[in-house]
């Protein structure tokens, strides 16, 4: 039987952070928006239309989203314009899956997403 490849604490609490930071339902709602306007990204007036979460709590939880997710944050003029970090939620997705049905040997780990591990 294959044992799940050992992850070191420092990646565990690495990844758990980013879950953590996109598990709260508000937070992911956002994340789903810069998924769809991947790869141009979005501005936060755009968010709130979409979600519908006011702009008093709206504007700190991209930021939040910016520090420990698979987001990112650029300045154009006045605006701040998000997106997704394409590569992290890559990373993050792949944490997630890399051992997925590979103890019974049915899926190669990372085929889920096209990636290996």
């Amino acid at each position: 039987m294959k044992r799940p490849r050992a992850v070191s604490s420092e990646d565990a609490n690495r990844y758990a952070g980013a879950f953590g930071v996109i598990g709260a339902g508000p937070r992911l709602r956002i994340v789903r928006v810069l998924l769809s306007a991947h790869p141009v990204g979005t501005i936060a007036i755009d968010i709130h239309a979409e979600t519908g979460i006011a702009g008093s709590t709206l504007s700190h939880r991209p930021d939040k989203l910016s520090h420990q997710s698979p987001s990112a944050v650029r300045r154009e003029g006045a605006f701040l314009r998000y997106s997704v970090g394409i590569e992290s939620l890559r990373d993050l997705l792949g944490f997630l899956y890399a051992e997925c049905c590979t103890r019974n040997r049915v899926i190669e780990s990372g085929a889920l997403i096209g990636i290996g591990r």
